[in-house]
């Protein structure tokens, strides 16, 4: 009897779904500018820095190899690491080209 009442007491009306759904849209939304739009952001701007690799230009690798690329195919990388020392490497595992006065141009803005 004594939970009965309480019930009856405190009896109004559910939310409704999208009042439930509410905080979990938010916290999407914010989680997505937070996170998910920056890291394409810079995906792109990676993909656009191996895209205009060419022959000469100094750069680095994510195992951190300094080189001169020497050649670029279609799906990898030939760089000089030494005189007649050559490596070939995979396209995205170009971090950063460096520019002639010895800075790194990578994805970082």
């Amino acid at each position: 009897m004594f939970l009965y009442g309480q019930a009856a007491a405190g009896g109004g009306q559910q939310p409704s779904m999208l009042t439930a759904l509410f905080p979990f849209i938010i916290i999407f939304v914010i989680f997505y500018f937070l996170i998910i739009m920056p890291a394409r952001k810079k995906q792109k701007q990676h993909q656009n820095m191996i895209a205009g690799l060419k022959g000469g230009e100094r750069v680095i690798t994510s195992g951190g190899i300094y080189g001169t690329v020497t050649r670029v195919m279609e799906d990898r990388i030939e760089i000089e690491v030494s005189k007649n020392t050559t490596i070939q490497v995979t396209k995205p595992s170009i971090a950063a080209i460096i520019d002639p006065q010895g800075r790194t141009s990578d994805t970082k803005d």
